[in-house]
């Protein structure tokens, strides 16, 4: 089934001098000669992204949208019209969200998280109202320490909120928050935990046996690299730590603590090294 405002794997049915036409099922769909493939031929199977013109005419291109329907994508604000806010998302026609679907007024120049959805005519449009399409609460999908996906939507005084995979929403506290992250920043996550009331609490760092087993594997790696010792030591600056080892100091120091009772470290007060 064609899906409109997503990638569709269509196949050349007619050729005219302008392009070529698509078997869209109910529709055949233009793919201008400027998007086509240079040795494109009748019969051929195109992946193209299927959207509505400045006439509202089902159209196709082989040029990437910054985001598709379903999802999320971070911005540009271009224009204000009568109707809202147009944003860049790649593509020849700029993209609508309407005054109603703004959750603060959009100003050109500014960056926003949107959501991409069909409209009830069918028009891809853009919401800035994300928690009108991306569920808050866990509802059975996610458990702790879980990897996922996130795409940095808002700042708070808490810390940021953030898209998980496309489809719940989360906050990340400033006390997870161990390296400079920004607003639209796509990142690798974890679940941190789920609380009572099902709103998800995410990190960016895992936890538990893997991660420490992993992180005791690294030290010892850079301890071999540096000659056998290194003045990074339990004691040193939290950044320093983590600009080597992209970890916390507490979990440095529960790493170097187990390396220690294994007697594969030795701790003096300025200078770590291997055994």
């Amino acid at each position: 089934m064609l899906e409109v405002g997503k990638k569709n794997s269509l196949t050349i049915i007619k050729q005219v001098d302008f392009g070529y036409y698509l078997d869209g099922g109910e529709h055949e769909i233009l793919i201008p000669t400027r998007y086509a493939p240079q040795d494109s031929q009748i019969g051929d199977i195109l992946e193209v992204f299927v959207y509505l013109d400045s006439e509202d005419r089902l159209i196709a291109t082989t040029e990437e949208p910054f985001a598709q329907v379903g999802k999320c994508g971070y911005l540009e604000v271009v224009d204000i019209g009568d109707f809202g806010a147009f944003l860049n998302w790649g593509l020849l026609k700029d993209l609508l969200a309407p005054f109603k679907e703004q959750r603060i007024p959009m100003q050109i120049g500014k960056y926003y998280m949107v959501f991409l959805y069909l409209d009830v005519t069918g028009r891809i449009a853009a919401s800035s109202r994300l928690s009108s399409f991306l569920k808050e609460t866990n509802d059975g999908v996610f458990i702790a320490n879980q990897q996922v996906k996130l795409q940095i939507a808002s700042r708070s005084d808490i810390g940021y909120k953030a898209v998980i995979n496309d489809t719940h929403l989360g906050v990340i506290h400033n006390s997870e928050i161990l390296q400079p992250i920004n607003v639209g920043d796509n990142l690798t996550g974890y679940i941190k935990d789920i609380r009572p009331d099902g709103l998800i609490n995410l990190m960016l760092h895992p936890v538990g046996k893997d991660a420490r087993n992993d992180l005791k594997q690294r030290i010892l790696d850079y301890l071999e690299a540096q000659g056998g010792s290194t003045t990074l030591t339990d004691k040193s600056d939290p950044e320093e730590i983590y600009n080597v080892f992209n970890a916390s100091k507490s979990a440095y120091k529960k790493a170097l603590g187990a390396l220690y009772k294994e007697k594969r470290i030795m701790l003096d007060k300025d200078v770590l090294s291997l055994l």
